[in-house]
């Protein structure tokens, strides 16, 4: 049993109070390798941003358990080593789809773990978030519940279409499974494409797809059910068109790639939403870094040449959306 606290980690309790009275929400950025966590570390510490580091069940297959252990651990020693004089840093488990996934998640080192029942009957759903709770809370290791599902793909997690979550279903859910947060479902998706062409309209003047608004009467909802209790919305990315752009420029086939316009997180952000996962649009800035090197320097083939501008522009990435999205900066100091 290795505990989260010798490694040097928080859990999302303290963090989510903050951040629902201060009216911010916290980053929730997914990593699967070193550059990724390299830069969302290098950014968090500048920026005095508190910061959840996202795992998805396939990128612990794909970086291994063993290694994730020490690389969270790594990261507050790395953080501190920038000037972060008390980090605060949450190491969470991504759509965990078993008892057993999020068990072994927690005997790991996790601070924080998210089981995702949504697919199940309500009741299943509350029995299996009720018997994570009940394991996790033994070691103050915070627990993120969900209802509704949400559209797209993301790794193991896959939806044809989204349903908005129940406000009326709320407060049950919370009361008998004792979760820590609640992941809803008001029209965001996963994935680039978070929607279909025919889902939107088009910008007259580029030509660009304009999404669907996000349903904050579902949102509103919710909140007057459960106020104060602290919400997260999924599939938040935006899915940046000048990434998209370089990527399609240098070789890609990205098509009608859209996501979440940034005003509509930023409103949200102001609200009982206290985490909002960003998983995509880092995915984007690292592949369209990669492919310009690949692109205009063709004889290049040290992979510090081309994952090191990756990672240059992921951290850019992750400090607009802590400064100009999210409102975080700052609240770690």
């Amino acid at each position: 049993m290795v505990n989260y606290k010798d490694l040097g980690l928080v859990n999302t309790r303290e963090m989510f109070k903050k951040a629902i009275e201060g009216g911010y929400a916290i980053p929730a950025f997914n990593f699967n390798n070193m550059e990724q966590l390299q830069a969302i570390i290098q950014a968090a510490a500048e920026t005095k941003s508190p910061v959840i580091l996202q795992v998805s069940k396939g990128a612990r297959a794909y970086a291994n358990q063993t290694l994730l252990r020490y690389m969270a651990e790594g990261a507050v020693q790395y953080a501190k080593e920038l000037g972060w004089e008390h980090p605060q840093i949450v190491l969470h488990l991504d759509h965990g789809d078993s008892f057993e996934l999020c068990k072994s998640c927690i005997d790991m080192g996790f601070s924080s773990v998210m089981i995702d029942g949504s697919h199940l009957p309500y009741e299943e759903n509350v029995a299996l978030t009720k018997k994570v709770v009940d394991y996790a809370h033994q070691f103050d290791v915070t627990v993120e519940g969900e209802l509704g599902v949400l559209a797209g793909v993301e790794d193991d997690v896959k939806a044809e279409h989204h349903t908005y979550t129940k406000p009326e279903e709320v407060v049950d859910f919370t009361t008998k499974t004792g979760c820590d947060s609640l992941a809803i479902s008001i029209g965001t998706s996963h994935g680039a494409n978070k929607f279909k062409p025919e889902q939107c309209t088009r910008d007259p003047k580029t030509g660009r797809l304009v999404p669907p608004p996000l349903a904050f009467d579902v949102l509103d909802g919710v909140m007057k059910e459960l106020p104060g209790f602290p919400i997260v919305l999924h599939g938040s990315s935006s899915v940046p068109q000048e990434e998209v752009d370089t990527i399609n420029k240098y070789g890609g086939a990205l098509k009608d790639a859209i996501g979440i316009p940034e005003e509509e997180l930023r409103k949200a952000a102001k609200s009982a939403v206290c985490k909002i996962n960003i998983d995509s649009d880092s995915r984007l800035a690292m592949t369209a870094a990669i492919r310009e090197v690949f692109a205009t320097k063709p004889a290049e083939f040290d992979p510090r040449k081309y994952l090191g501008p990756a990672r240059e522009n992921m951290k850019k990435l992750y400090i607009h959306k802590i400064i100009n999205v999210l409102g975080s900066d700052g609240k770690a100091l």
